[in-house]
């Protein structure tokens, strides 16, 4: 619980130090006395927003403090301990604020952040002003305040969870599935490209080879003579080089006989006339092999203009043709499975949303029973704060589908969100003969503050805040309903 706060230099207050009992402490006074004043310097303690216009006219910097009971086994010590901090049974926690927007935290006199700061005093107060009215009055508050009194947070952070589990894989299923559409006809178009490179059946340098091969049948006639000339000059005339190497041979070998010195070049003659010899043989096979065939110019005129076909279409090489073949291959390959990736993940999907209708269901049967208990305890309350002849009713609302919602995020013509599948909200009919409505139409500010005060007193046991703080929960109230209020503190 909140035991003393003080405050320096922060808007009107110079210095002030503020002690609390256990129970009821009121603070009073005339208006602008400042006690609004002290609950925004507690406010700010507890890690709300801070600027340097909350500094007091002509001081540097405002110095806001405040001491707090503390649980040694609470929410607050074991965030403590977290973080490496002895969780004390006692709890200093010191804000400075600066002119030049550079504030400290302090906890238990360790300099720290405003996100420790937030978590340590989640649960040490709450305050209940002018803003609680208006979230009241807010219909989305309703269904998150019967959630509270029941105690179903956990299985409403169950349904959470499971909710924000199913989104992903819906977005996952949608994707495969356009996918598949996409690839249905991008894999028509990836297997007609592979089957017309197959088709073709070419090979690595094959272009180079039937440019060669062209070019010797359009120049075989030339090829014809002038191979035939040589095969004439070498063996074939009169006085041949062959047969005058022969007879410069024998010439020499007989030299030979008398000089060994020319038995090398007699042998290197030798050589030469059987080099001569196969060189002759090997023109005449040529002679032989060359065709003269026009028709045969056509079909390879055809070969090499369907692969320059192709190499427009895939690569500027048949090394590139042949790669790209390789990654259609490998691209249809992988997408071959996308059918059964659908299959699995809808699989998942089944089991996932079962569960969270599971969850949304128990939520729902256990929220509509809590809120007939919640309407006969504020009614007690009510009846104690000067308003008898109230009726107090929760009216459920199911979540509508709407055009875009996922098949999977719906059950029995409901959908199912992060909260479930209904709104809740609170109706009221203060006199005798009214139907009820919601509060937002009804509600007098005298009555508002009261079935708030009504509210936190039955939502006190369910709350883990030691100290609760009314600002001006007094507004709309007078005479003898005020003495009741009072008397009657939460």
């Amino acid at each position: 619980m909140l035991r003393e706060i003080a405050i320096k230099n922060f808007a009107i207050i110079d210095d002030l130090r503020v002690g609390f009992e256990q129970g009821l402490n009121i603070l009073s006074g005339e208006t602008g006395a400042g006690k609004s004043i002290i609950i925004t310097a507690l406010n700010t303690l507890l890690g709300s927003r801070a600027d340097a216009s909350m500094i007091r006219t002509g001081a540097e910097d405002a110095e806001l403090e405040a001491l707090f009971d503390m649980d040694p086994d609470g929410p607050a010590a074991a965030v403590l301990a977290e973080q490496g901090l002895d969780p004390a049974e006692e709890l200093i926690i010191r804000r400075i604020l600066s002119k030049n927007n550079r504030h400290r935290v302090y906890i238990n006199g360790k300099l720290t952040t405003m996100q420790l700061l937030s978590r340590v005093t989640e649960n040490l107060a709450g305050i209940s002003g002018q803003h609680e009215h208006q979230r009241l009055l807010r219909e989305s508050e309703h269904l998150r305040i019967l959630d509270q009194f029941t105690g179903l947070a956990p299985l409403r952070r169950k349904l959470h969870d499971c909710y924000h589990e199913i989104l992903p894989r819906i977005r996952q299923l949608d994707e495969l599935k356009a996918q598949k559409t996409e690839q249905t006809e991008r894999m028509e178009l990836l297997n007609f490209q592979k089957q017309e490179i197959d088709d073709t059946g070419i090979s690595p340098g094959e272009d180079a080879e039937l440019q060669q091969t062209r070019k010797r049948l359009k120049h075989a006639e030339s090829l014809y003579q002038t191979v035939g000339g040589a095969v004439e000059e070498l063996y074939n005339r009169e006085g041949a080089v062959a047969e005058r190497l022969k007879t410069v041979q024998k010439d020499i070998e007989k030299a030979a006989e008398i000089d060994p010195g020319l038995a090398e070049t007699a042998e290197a003659l030798t050589e030469a006339a059987i080099r001569v010899e196969d060189t002759v043989d090997h023109l005449r096979g040529y002679i032989d092999g060359i065709e003269f065939d026009p028709g045969r110019i056509e079909e390879l005129d055809a070969r090499i203009d369907t692969i320059n076909r192709l190499k427009r279409k895939y690569g500027g090489s048949i090394e590139e043709i042949l790669e790209y073949r390789d990654r259609i291959e490998t691209e249809i390959s992988e997408n071959e499975n996308i059918d059964d990736r659908i299959a699995e993940t809808a699989a998942a999907l089944t089991d996932a949303r079962q569960r969270l209708c599971e969850l949304a269901a128990e939520l729902s049967e256990k929220r509509r029973a809590a809120a007939e208990d919640l309407a006969g305890r504020m009614e007690a309350e009510l009846e104690s704060l000067k308003m008898g002849n109230t009726r107090f009713t929760v009216s459920f609302r199911d979540n509508p589908p709407q055009p875009d919602t996922p098949d999977w995020l719906c059950m029995d013509g409901k959908a199912v969100t992060e909260r479930g599948t209904e709104q809740a909200l609170f109706m009221i009919a203060p006199n005798l003969g009214e139907s009820p409505k919601p509060l937002s139409r009804i509600a007098s500010g005298g009555e508002l503050s009261r079935v708030i005060l009504a509210l936190k007193a039955i939502l006190a046991d369910t709350e883990p805040v030691e100290t609760v703080v009314f600002d001006e929960v007094d507004a709309g109230i007078g005479g003898e309903v005020a003495e009741v209020v009072g008397r009657n503190p939460p």
